[in-house]
């Protein structure tokens, strides 16, 4: 593996693990609007759409970190 191939390797880990990162503190923050008695649906729509793009994400970067076999 060139140095140019891990560095780009290295970059999409470190990516990853942000947006894991990102993808947990929305799912907590998630659940706390729903808990809170003044649960704003405006709000927890939008943070849901951004928690399932960043999931989009995540499954795009472990595809190109992980490709299959086959292909």
């Amino acid at each position: 593996m060139t140095e140019e191939a891990f560095d780009h390797v290295t970059s999409l880990q470190i990516r990853l693990t942000e947006l894991r990162n990102e993808h947990r503190d929305l799912d907590d923050a998630i659940t706390r609007l729903q808990d809170s008695p003044q649960e704003d649906e405006l709000l927890l729509r939008r943070l849901k759409k951004r928690k399932l793009a960043l999931k989009d994400r995540i499954a795009v970067i472990q595809r190109m970190l992980d490709p299959d076999e086959l292909a």
